[in-house]
């Protein structure tokens, strides 16, 4: 008879195996919850580690972070070639694609990071109030603690690594759980930190988010939470950190609206909407969700961008090594679903075993249909057309506060209007997506679309407590600060006011 300890069940379901008395799967989930109660207590020493080191002051110097920083570096160059493979097995993504969209935009980062660390760490003096003269008062940049980074599955690298890069800079330990939607590259960047890192400084928990991220988060307070992914897991987050009073940064998505006025150059339009809605298939936050344009060149507009997707990805894109693939069958089963929703003026074609769709251009879709309710996160593409602004706004309105907002026109005076009409997070003029790719800008959304902001200067911010600080010398010590105060009404509103 088998006793019902952890032990004697792995013993009991290794003999199931080994008599094939199909037994298995019944000790398998007989076994289950020992397993996560014990993954569960290493989170507990690995995370109770993370704040021992931190306490320990190891991460505060100029020096630790460079180094840490080359570190990360050092490792990515060193796996060029293993982050391409992980990339075309998790995405189907080219080495070129890779670099710009993933391995170079990191890089970038890190120099740029590298390069001011020192600047950013240095304490801001800032102004002092008349009252309080002769004092001096300072901004000290300090590290928040033990931060927890969460990555998404459609740009598993970089959207996973460029906070950590911040994270490192500001002098933080770090908890790193990549998307188990793209194993190959979790596998990979697990690699990466182990080999780079002590696991007191940083570690990677890898798993089901859904079960691993509420046990990290309920057993233990980080100090700071960064999730990249949608919206529902986004506010799922935010309700767990609340309770303990973490703050978050979250990088969500939203229906992002792309506009063509009738004086745009709709050639270059038609090129760069392409681009930025067919690259990696569709499967980006930043790309155009749907296009509003002008009717009186929508059929221009129309045909300038199918002959962009066949010079770009060929007549037959399931053949291009410059296409990618949808992330897995869940998603490839919601994108298909859209098909139906409207006329399919161009694509349409889809395999299911290869999880390839084809780039597909959507007309007559009405603005209650789903693709119009939820982000589409894949190469299918709604049309609207407008004549006056205000019904362009109106379709804007049923999703409003999206991540990026993108109008093409050759009018200052239109730029501006859009820019001041529309709510949102960042976008471009005359462009689309590539915003996403100037570490000078900072990115987050607005509202639904996210909290917080990152990329440059920003990614050390978010990671950084500033401990306000006033320096007064004792050498001054007017006896208007100090009881009684009856007579000094006068004095201490001209200090004050």
């Amino acid at each position: 008879m088998c006793m019902f300890t952890y032990e004697n069940l792995r013993q009991c379901r290794q003999q199931a195996d080994k008599n094939d008395t199909g037994w298995s799967a019944f000790f398998n989930y007989l076994e289950a919850p020992f397993i996560l109660a014990m993954n569960i207590d290493t989170q507990k020493d690995q995370l109770a580690a993370h704040r021992r080191y931190f306490d320990s002051g190891m991460t505060r110097s100029y020096a630790f972070r460079l180094e840490q920083l080359k570190k990360l570096k050092r490792s990515i160059l060193d796996h060029e070639q293993e982050i391409y493979d992980a990339l075309h097995a998790d995405l189907r993504k080219s080495p070129e694609e890779t670099w710009v969209t993933e391995t170079g935009l990191l890089l970038q980062e890190i120099n740029h990071t590298i390069k001011h660390l020192k600047q950013w760490m240095q304490p801001e003096k800032v102004g002092t109030n008349l009252l309080n003269l002769p004092s001096s008062s300072y901004l000290y940049p300090s590290p928040l603690g033990v931060v927890l980074i969460i990555g998404p599955w459609n740009f598993p690298l970089q959207l996973l690594l460029i906070p950590v890069v911040g994270a490192i800079a500001a002098g933080n330990c770090i908890v790193i759980k990549p998307s188990e939607f793209a194993p190959a590259t979790a596998t990979l960047i697990e690699k990466m930190i182990s080999e780079s890192f002590p696991p007191e400084l940083a570690t990677v928990m890898q798993g089901d988010g859904a079960a691993v991220i509420p046990a990290m988060i309920n057993t233990f307070r980080f100090d700071h939470v960064f999730y990249t992914g949608s919206i529902p897991v986004g506010k799922a987050i935010y309700q767990l950190a609340a309770k303990d009073l973490v703050p978050v940064t979250l990088e969500l998505g939203g229906k992002d609206p792309c506009i063509v006025e009738k004086d745009a150059d709709l050639k270059v339009a038609a090129r760069r909407i392409t681009v930025a809605k067919f690259a990696n298939a569709g499967q980006m936050c930043v790309s155009p969700d749907y296009l509003i344009v002008h009717e009186d060149v929508k059929g221009k507009l129309l045909e300038l961008i199918k002959k962009s997707i066949v010079k770009f990805y060929g007549s037959n894109p399931a053949e291009s090594g410059g296409y990618c693939k949808i992330i897995n069958e869940k998603r490839f089963d919601k994108l298909i679903s859209y098909l139906s929703q409207g006329k399919i003026v161009y694509g349409g074609r889809y395999n299911r075993q290869s999880l390839f769709i084809e780039p597909t251009l959507l007309d007559e879709v009405y603005p209650d249909a789903p693709v119009m309710s939820e982000e589409i996160f894949g190469p299918v593409l709604p049309i609207f057309t407008f004549r006056e602004q205000q019904e362009a706004i109106d379709i804007i309105k049923r999703n409003p506060n999206p991540l990026s907002f993108y109008v093409f026109t050759g009018s200052s005076k239109k730029q501006k209007e859009w820019i001041e009409k529309v709510q949102f997070g960042n976008g471009c003029v005359n462009n689309a997506a590539w915003q996403f790719t100037n570490h000078h800008l900072p990115f987050g959304g607005i509202g639904q679309s996210g909290i917080g902001s990152y990329h440059g200067k920003r990614s050390f911010d978010v990671f950084t407590h500033r401990k306000a600080v006033m320096k007064t010398p004792a050498w001054f010590d007017p006896d208007i600060k100090y009881p009684p105060m009856k007579g000094k009404l006068k004095l201490l509103k001209f200090f004050l006011k």
